[in-house]
């Protein structure tokens, strides 16, 4: 165990829910902390289900094309926990991770606070210290009483897709999920908002409205459209005409859509092209080459995505659909998403299904509970490495993908 999970071993002790949206514990240690939170430079808060992220490595890579510092808090890391903390351009080293985990640690004491919350306080505290010009944060879960929301009103708050996930937490109802992620608009910033059904763009539109605040829709105020090789990005008589980005996928002009809104409406400087050739984000539909790569025949291809819900179920089916021919699914998932529902979406595309779990892939589901969730389509990879050398037992070139959960990933990712 690393030096960080004793930490956060240690820390889940004080609270022994993993989750439990409420805002008042964390704010009580911000300030006792003096408030670092309303120490950080322009603030673009991001909430959805999906595309999340992306959008968060949009909004980094242009801006950073431009020559601004940029800080990302993000969450969760695939490999090393430092992902999770980006300051002015570079990964929190370890020697600033220990000093501001025991700033916070002495804040708190013995209070009851969950880990989430007292890792925002930790990237907090961090990015308060450092100078820079901009600040990228993703919301944990939902929006409203997320951790990350304890910040004032941000510069822009940003909406990506919203699908049905983390019901337990959310409510089972679409436009109850939108109301939590709306929950980040706030007076006095610029909300912005990518593709949705009516029903939660009514949602959103309320919010923006009810908070008084100019509201960006896709569609509406602004849009982004395939031409040629590249896309385009119009907003009124704005325009961008724009190389595809580096991230795979349809849907990935949407996520690069809302990034570029968020950007103009912040006022900050972007080099959008620059950022779409630069813009990396691992575990999204990432093609991969080392040891797994190596397990498959010559001129064979390997992409890992973290897919984990419908709405990412749905992304990664267009992308089979677009791609045609013959793709493998090898799919490990996490114990709590709806694994039924995500493969009743990508099974129409895959030429096969193996069922995996990967030792230390957090909370994975059962090989045998995938292979029901299939209706007895999938069979037992049951391991990663083993359904690779299963595909490459008759030599044949192959397009292989590994999806299901960011765990997964992870665990592929160290390897």
């Amino acid at each position: 165990m690393s030096g960080v999970e004793a930490r956060l071993a240690r820390l889940h002790r004080l609270y022994p829910r993993l989750i439990d949206l409420s805002l008042a514990r964390l704010e009580r240690l911000l300030a006792d902390l003096g408030h670092p939170e309303r120490q950080l430079p322009p603030v673009i808060h991001v909430a959805g289900t999906n595309g999340k992220g992306s959008v968060c490595a949009f909004i980094r890579a242009m801006a950073e094309g431009a020559g601004l510092r940029v800080h990302v808090y993000s969450s969760p890391h695939l490999v090393r926990f430092n992902e999770r903390i980006r300051l002015a351009g570079r990964l929190i080293e370890d020697a600033m991770l220990d000093a501001v985990f025991d700033a916070v640690e002495q804040a708190n004491g013995d209070a009851p606070i969950t880990v989430f919350e007292m890792i925002t306080a930790a990237s907090l505290v961090a990015m308060a210290q450092v100078p820079a010009d901009l600040a990228v944060i993703e919301v944990g879960l939902g929006g409203r009483l997320d951790a990350t929301n304890v910040i004032p009103a941000p510069r822009v708050a940003a909406i990506t897709s919203i699908s049905m996930d983390h019901q337990d937490y959310l409510g089972d109802r679409l436009a109850g999920i939108a109301a939590e992620k709306a929950g980040i608009i706030k007076t006095g910033c610029v909300a912005v908002m990518g593709a949705q059904g009516d029903e939660v763009a009514g949602v959103i539109a309320g919010r923006a409205a009810e908070c008084g605040v100019s509201l960006l829709a896709r569609g509406v105020d602004w849009d982004v459209r395939r031409v040629g090789a590249g896309f385009q990005f119009s907003a009124g008589a704005f325009g961008l005409d724009l190389p595809m980005p580096g991230l795979a996928g349809a849907h990935q002009l949407d996520n690069a859509g809302i990034a570029i809104a968020a950007l103009r409406a912040s006022g900050l400087a972007m080099d959008a092209a620059a950022g779409m050739r630069a813009v990396e984000w691992p575990g999204r539909m990432q093609r991969l080459g080392g040891v797994y790569r190596a397990m498959l025949g010559e001129g064979s291809q390997l992409w890992l995505d973290g897919a984990h819900n419908p709405g990412g179920a749905e992304a990664l089916a267009a992308v089979l659909r677009e791609w045609g021919g013959e793709t493998h699914l090898i799919v490990g998932m996490k114990q709590s998403k709806d694994c039924a529902e995500f493969l009743r979406i990508v099974m129409p595309y895959a030429a096969s299904v193996q069922a995996v779990a990967e030792p230390g892939q957090h909370l994975a589901l059962p090989v045998e509970e995938i292979i029901a969730a299939s209706g007895g389509v999938a069979v037992a990879g049951p391991t990663v490495a083993a359904a690779l050398a299963r595909l490459a037992a008759d030599g044949a070139r192959k397009r292989v993908v590994i999806c299901g959960s960011l765990y997964l990933a992870g665990v592929i990712l160290a390897a």
